[in-house]
């Protein structure tokens, strides 16, 4: 059987390839057979894919998932009820290669019972503290597994309605592509009817989990080079679906 396997950040670059087609024996059609698969072709991505993430068919998958005929399987690096009233408005999700428009996201995310706004973003930063040294960033290149984080987002805005029952609109943009110092580069924003009702906590939360669950990662470009800056975070059962 066939698959298609798209590597993302330092894999990416290690494999020379954003995908490829790979055969695979129905004995060995779990993520763990690919992951062996793959070494055995690719020998310099050992150390890099025994520690990459999965997503089959842009959920989160475990070495022991199977892989049918015809699947797309991506392997990257780890990102960064009841009676309640619940209040639900409108929602964005975007991976823009411009810049964000701080004014419109806002006007989007309001509704006629909005009364406070909560908003996020973050900036390239032209220098980061390193082992007591702040090296000069150029600048930063972005890239997402998109479908996977557009539908990522959306569990997100999810998980953030399942908490904060008052929150109303809900807004999730990040940037790609090439972002010089001083530029934004992402956006949370949450509006509700008073500021008590969750929009500060709830916006916090989703640029938590953004940097968890949502398979975007970023170069860092310098005087000294340039490398993938990969987390730490490891999904659980509960990140496939957001129960």
């Amino acid at each position: 059987m066939q698959v298609r396997v798209l590597f993302f950040a330092t894999l990416r670059d290690l494999v020379g390839a954003r995908q490829l087609t790979v055969e695979l024996t129905a004995a060995s059609s779990t993520v763990a057979h690919l992951r062996q698969e793959l070494i055995a072709t690719h020998p310099a991505i050992r150390e890099n894919l025994g520690i990459a993430l999965a997503a089959v068919n842009e959920e989160f998958a475990f070495d022991k998932d199977t892989i049918q005929d015809g699947d797309e399987v991506a392997f990257f690096p780890p990102v960064s009820g009841g009676s309640v009233e619940t209040l639900e408005g409108p929602e964005i999700f975007r991976l823009p290669d411009q810049a964000i428009d701080h004014d419109e996201i806002i006007a989007a995310i309001t509704t006629a019972r909005t009364g406070a706004a909560c908003m996020f973003t973050g900036l390239v930063r032209g220098q980061t503290e390193k082992d007591g040294h702040l090296p000069r960033t150029e600048s930063l290149e972005y890239e997402a597994y998109r479908p996977m984080a557009l539908a990522k987002m959306k569990q997100v805005a999810q998980e953030i309605r399942d908490q904060w029952h008052k929150v109303e609109g809900i807004a999730i943009v990040q940037r790609i592509g090439k972002l010089k110092v001083g530029e934004n580069t992402v956006l949370i924003a949450c509006s509700a009817p008073h500021r008590d009702d969750g929009c500060f906590e709830a916006a916090r939360y989703g640029i938590d989990r953004l940097k968890e669950i949502v398979p975007v990662w970023k170069k860092e470009i310098g005087a000294d080079g340039q490398a993938w800056v990969e987390g730490s975070y490891r999904p659980k059962i509960e990140d496939q679906s957001g129960s």
